[in-house]
């Protein structure tokens, strides 16, 4: 139960797409004077270092947050991406730029998100990487609360350690419990505005049906809260089950949703030559919201777009968007 560590995978495409979304999405919420509780039901130890032992083992920030972060990335100023047509042997040498560039300005959702990590990196490089708990406290009023939740004995240990050098009072509560069976208790909060989002390492199979349980009950306690649920996209049925069923959840309660993928590569298992199979690692995964900011679709269009080709492992990276209600 205790064996996933987030370490291992800190600022992996997964992060990338989670992140993004949560910055946009609290970004809006903030955007209204009261005050706003957040619910983080698996924060994990908070800040991870990409140049540690467990990062350094798995290699996935590379892949991820590096690949944004790196000089090749940078894109080319707005006024040659509008250039006029160009002669055939033109289009044909822009056809074949380097995969991982793009040939115009960040959207502002992945910008937004690159701002905040460089923020955990005043002396530049890419030496730490906020988990969810940090980039969420960094973006809070001192008026509004973030609700903490970690079972795993090392996660809460540092977790502890990390959010106590925030010296935020009150603001920050850390507890040692299952999210999945407490984080209803803070809903409605006193405010009655409140975002909560639920991210778990899906080790179990059973997890899948837990978050389903857990935002249900939320949903029956605080119709109006904002609910983001991150999920890998794997071959597994419950991992296809969970959004057609958040979806369904959202429709019967008639409130909106939005549903994102990316996709990086293939998730078939190769077989080397030596006749040993080689699994992929984790090739999608998507973000679901239910009572999502209006304003959200349209910032990750033209982010998703752009994350589908930085961040690109083999032709088959790609992404979805799709929202109702």
């Amino acid at each position: 139960m205790f064996s996933y560590r987030h370490a291992f995978h800190a600022g992996n495409h997964a992060d990338v797409l989670k992140h993004t979304v949560l910055i946009a999405t609290l970004a809006h919420l903030l955007e209204k004077e009261a005050a706003l509780t957040v619910v983080d039901t698996h924060a994990g130890a908070g800040l991870y270092r990409l140049d540690g032992d467990y990062a350094g083992t798995s290699g996935e920030a590379a892949d991820g947050i590096l690949r944004l972060l790196a000089p090749k990335t940078t894109q080319k100023p707005a006024a040659m991406s509008d250039a006029p047509d160009l002669p055939a042997q033109g289009r044909a040498r822009k056809a074949a730029k380097p995969a991982g560039t793009i040939d115009a300005p960040l959207a502002p959702a992945i910008q937004g998100y690159l701002d905040l990590v460089r923020a955990f990196n005043p002396n530049g490089g890419s030496r730490v990487y906020p988990g969810s708990p940090f980039i969420v406290h960094h973006m809070l009023r001192d008026h509004d609360k973030l609700k903490l939740f970690e079972l795993h004995p090392t996660d809460a240990r540092t977790l502890d350690a990390n959010i106590a050098q925030l010296e935020a009072g009150r603001q920050i509560a850390v507890l040692r419990e299952d999210g999945f069976g407490s984080a209803t208790k803070f809903m409605p909060p006193p405010s009655r505005r409140a975002l909560m989002l639920c991210d778990p390492s899906y080790e179990m199979k059973t997890d899948y049906g837990r978050v389903l349980d857990l935002i249900g009950e939320s949903l029956k306690r605080f119709a109006t809260g904002t609910y983001a649920v991150w999920y890998p996209i794997i071959p597994r049925p419950e991992a296809h089950d969970l959004p057609r069923r958040l979806k369904t959840m959202a429709t019967k309660a008639g409130k909106s949703w939005l549903h994102a993928t990316l996709t990086v590569k293939s998730s078939k298992v190769l077989t080397t030559p030596t006749g040993d199979q080689k699994r992929p690692g984790l090739p999608a995964s998507g973000m679901f919201l239910i009572n999502p900011p209006y304003t959200l679709k349209g910032q990750l269009q033209p982010a998703l777009e752009q994350l589908k080709t930085l961040l690109a492992q083999d032709r088959n990276a790609g992404f979805t968007l799709d929202s109702g209600g």
